[in-house]
């Protein structure tokens, strides 16, 4: 048969209908209604915490970087300001050089008057002297005067002086002669081809409080140790003089900066050598104090994302819930009208064929009667008739068969217009069809002269079916054939699987249908028959009975060669199982 243009029918699976179909459907757009919650909330806070995430890490990376920034700012700031004090000291020594009264070996007055000169420059200078070139202490002025006389040559920083090109030395913290603390500034002066030298103590108190009074920053400590780690100024918190600091920095930077984790706190420590001796100030702050920023900045971030995910998380589920509670009313009403075709349809069934049966059911009360009537003329002594028991029994047998014959027709019809839930069974197609066109279908079929073929799938699946509704359809399709064809012709049905679904194939050789007629059949009330032949809810009725099991329906057909209509089922649909009693 040769084919014109296709149409196929399909839509969703409506399975609303009693309480466990309801029930079912409720599951799927509960499923349906979380499945779009968190696909939305995925879609719309993955981009969110991604792009937060990134901002969030450039943030710390420039915060982070600011804070080094700062702290070595911080640290370069105090190193210049104590190179500036040295030199300052230094100066002051040397302008003891400048004295127009410069005595080699000055008097004791001379000496108070040149200690109280460089006091008034600085407070932090203890005592001054006169050296030799030998290193012998020719004058002196401070609180030690057992130091006038004192030889030295074998001081550390007076060898270093004596071998160095520059003209000053500043030592580091030593105890010395005196056994405190204390660090010495020394200057050379060439005179009369030998060195006059004077050195000046200064104390390591009076250096700390110059240091803590440069120092500025919130929780910040500085400070300064050799190039072996020992410290030369130092908070007492920190340690003590002339212990080891924790922290050593690389003798070939000038400065850097470091992170430091220590037992369970940390710090940031940035570092500047002098320039005007080999100490190294050390600026250090802990990273709770230098990261507070960061921490504060973080956390109204967290705060922020959450909120908004919070707020967009509820609007989601608000527009969500509306929308899928709308499909879903929708969906329930629907549903409700389909179960009330299909009630209908039944019932306009009952009457259609009412006049097609009313001969199958007076047959048998006519055959009642007339074997009534018989049984009353055999018991008449003046007909004269064999009144035994036997033949009596076989006139009531008549009578009995007639009478179950009736009740089977009206058991039919009142099967036919019950509205009944579907319910899902394991069926066998090729079983439900054969139960179809077996009894009077299949002898009107051969009266009219059609020729039924049947091309069944041996390997047939048997899948969950309401029985009653799916056997409808194959008769509302068989019963469609069969008026579509006048006169001799032919009717074939296949079945066969493919994949996850089962299909089923009727073509008959009948009069055919436009496109427009096959635009049309599945709008209730339409039919091709004539007046008063067909309610036009037939296949309407079917095709809402097929895609309520998640099935589909498919028409080809062309005017004058006949149709073929294809049903499709899926292996599981969305039937509820019935439960036994």
């Amino acid at each position: 048969m040769k084919k014109q243009k296709k149409m196929t029918v399909k839509t969703g699976s409506d399975s609303y209908g009693g309480p466990d179909i309801q029930t079912n459907i409720k599951k799927q757009f509960r499923k349906l209604r979380i499945g779009l919650s968190v696909g939305l909330i995925i879609c719309f806070t993955l981009p969110l915490m991604v792009l937060s995430a990134y901002f969030h890490f450039q943030f710390n990376f420039t915060l982070k970087n600011s804070e080094r920034l700062s702290l070595a700012a911080l640290s370069e700031s105090q190193r210049n300001t104590i190179d500036l004090f040295l030199q300052e000291r230094v100066v002051n020594l040397f302008s003891l050089f400048h004295y127009t009264k410069l005595n080699i070996k000055p008097l004791k007055q001379e000496m108070d008057y040149y200690l109280q000169d460089l006091r008034q420059s600085s407070d932090s200078f203890i005592d001054v002297g006169f050296l030799n070139s030998k290193g012998l202490q020719t004058g002196y002025a401070g609180p030690f005067p057992y130091l006038h006389g004192k030889d030295y040559s074998d001081e550390n920083w007076f060898k270093s002086l004596i071998k160095q090109e520059k003209n000053y030395f500043i030592s580091d913290i030593y105890l010395g002669f005196r056994n405190k603390p204390h660090f010495t500034i020394a200057a050379k002066q060439l005179i009369d081809g030998k060195y006059i030298i004077i050195r000046a103590t200064l104390d390591p108190d009076k250096f700390y409080m110059f240091l803590r009074t440069i120092s500025h920053g919130k929780n910040v400590d500085s400070s300064i140790i050799n190039e072996k780690g020992v410290y030369q100024v130092v908070d007492p918190g920190r340690g003590k003089l002339l212990s080891t600091s924790d922290f050593i920095p690389a003798v070939d930077m000038e400065a850097g900066f470091q992170e430091m984790e220590k037992e369970c706190d940390s710090c940031l420590i940035a570092y500047s050598w002098l320039n005007e001796t080999r100490w190294v100030l050390l600026v250090r702050q802990p990273s709770s104090v230098a990261h507070l920023q960061m921490i504060q900045a973080r956390r109204i971030l967290t705060v922020s994302i959450i909120t908004i995910l919070l707020i967009a998380t509820v609007i989601i589920i608000y527009f969500v819930n509306k929308i899928v509670g709308k499909a879903e009313a929708e969906t329930k009403q629907r549903q409700e009208m389909h179960l009330q075709l299909i009630h209908a349809s039944k019932l306009a069934s009952v009457g259609e064929i009412a006049t097609g049966v009313a001969h199958e059911i007076n047959n048998p009360l006519a055959i009642i009667t007339s074997t009534s009537g018989v049984i009353k003329d055999m018991l008449d002594p003046q007909f004269n008739l064999d009144s035994s028991p036997e033949n009596i029994l076989k006139e009531l047998e008549i009578i009995d068969t007639a009478a179950y014959r009736a009740r089977g027709i009206t058991k039919q019809l009142l099967s036919l217009g019950r509205k009944n839930e579907p319910r899902a069974f394991p069926c066998n197609l090729n079983k439900i069809i054969n139960e179809v066109i077996s009894g009077v279908v299949e002898k009107e079929l051969k009266v009219d002269d059609i020729d039924l073929k049947l091309n069944y799938a041996a390997d047939l699946p048997e899948i969950p079916l309401d029985h009653d509704q799916i056997r409808q359809v194959f008769l509302n399709l068989i019963n469609n054939a069969h008026d579509a064809i006048s006169g001799p012709g032919a009717i074939s049905i296949t079945t066969k699987t493919d994949k996850n679904k089962i299909i089923v194939e009727m073509e008959d050789t009948g009069s055919g249908m436009t496109i427009d007629q096959v635009k049309q059949i599945f709008n209730p009330f339409y039919t091709t028959k004539e007046v008063g032949q067909g309610t036009g809810l037939g296949l309407s009725v079917s095709l809402n009975i097929v895609e309520s099991m998640g099935g589909s329906i498919d028409v080809q057909s062309i005017k004058g060669s006949g149709s073929i209509f294809t049903v499709v089922l899926p292996v599981e649909n969305p039937l509820p199982d019935a439960v036994e009693s």
